[in-house]
């Protein structure tokens, strides 16, 4: 069986890679190309991480009309945009650098597609929700890029997308306690980030290559995810002449069961069972859902 990975206790001690992966190219979507870390089937879930992509995309390809229940995406543009489109009628671009924090709660059913010429670049993350926020009316957090808190020092810059990193917070609302920060260190710098110890909490590399949790580590490069073991915080070493990139991400545990069926995720497979029936009979959130087709879909035909 595919191992479910992280504690739900944390020590008081930097904090050291246990597990490396390679998120090598995949197709998904439709002619879309992604690379997953967190999903597939040697880290099917890592509390409450249920889902991350680092997708590539170019039109006609993309996201086309498709459900969510139970969970959050995380959409983070890193190159050119994606038009998004609900069947509550919530429409907008999503552009370079901007960030899009959906809650689907009960349902949602909605297109992403590319929204400009030539390769759209980006981070999406699917959380968890707890039990009890499952099915919540569905919410939209949306944060262009000129308003993501930044903050710079020593040679460190980050963007702080949810939580607090060099005396910055995020104004996103997240209902899984979560931090997500873009790091960005240039040549020499050495970071020391705080993480909550009872909390699971990673790396994703996105360009250039650093050290991690050991100033003797071996470098990592881009496109690799590293686990993180417990502790109360990430060290992290640019020892390269060149820029280096990443995301920290951290949660705290749901501790719940879980079963998940494609883009339904609940805790019992009786809830499952109900989640497609109403999605096939659109009810009990995706009543609209019925008459409902993206722009994209119906100008694409998907």
């Amino acid at each position: 069986m595919p191992e479910k990975e992280g504690s739900c206790v944390g020590l008081n001690e930097p904090r050291l890679v246990v597990r490396k992966f390679l998120a090598r190219p995949q197709p998904e979507g439709v002619g879309a190309v992604v690379r997953r870390s967190i999903g597939r089937f040697e880290l099917r879930y890592f509390d409450p991480f249920l889902v991350l992509d680092e997708f590539s995309v170019t039109a006609p390809a993309g996201f086309p009309d498709h459900p969510h229940r139970g969970f959050e995406t995380v959409t983070y543009m890193l190159q050119g945009a994606v038009k998004h489109e609900d069947f509550e009628g919530h429409k907008g671009t999503i552009g370079t650098g901007d960030l899009q924090w959906m809650t689907a709660g009960r349902g949602i059913v909605h297109s992403e597609m590319p929204a400009a010429q030539g390769t759209q670049k980006g981070l999406q993350l699917w959380i968890n929700l707890s039990s009890k926020y499952k099915m919540i009316e569905p919410r939209y957090q949306e944060v262009s890029s000129k308003d993501i808190a930044e903050a710079t020092r020593d040679g460190i810059k980050v963007r702080v997308i949810a939580g607090e990193a060099l005396g910055t917070k995020s104004a996103i609302y997240t209902r899984t306690p979560t931090m997500y920060l873009d790091f960005t260190l240039e040549p020499g710098a050495y970071l020391q980030q705080p993480i909550p110890g009872s909390w699971n909490a990673f790396v994703y590399v996105l360009d250039g290559e650093g050290i991690f949790g050991r100033s003797k580590s071996s470098l990592v490069n881009a496109h690799h995810l590293l686990l993180l073991g417990p502790g109360d915080g990430l060290e992290a070493w640019n020892k390269s002449s060149k820029l280096l990139r990443f995301i920290l991400v951290g949660g705290e545990p749901l501790c719940e069961p879980l079963v998940q069926f494609g883009p339904f995720v609940m805790n019992t497979q009786e809830e499952i069972d109900r989640t497609v029936d109403d999605f096939e009979n659109y009810t009990n959130g995706f009543e609209k859902a019925r008459h409902w087709r993206s722009e994209s879909g119906r100008t694409l035909g998907f």
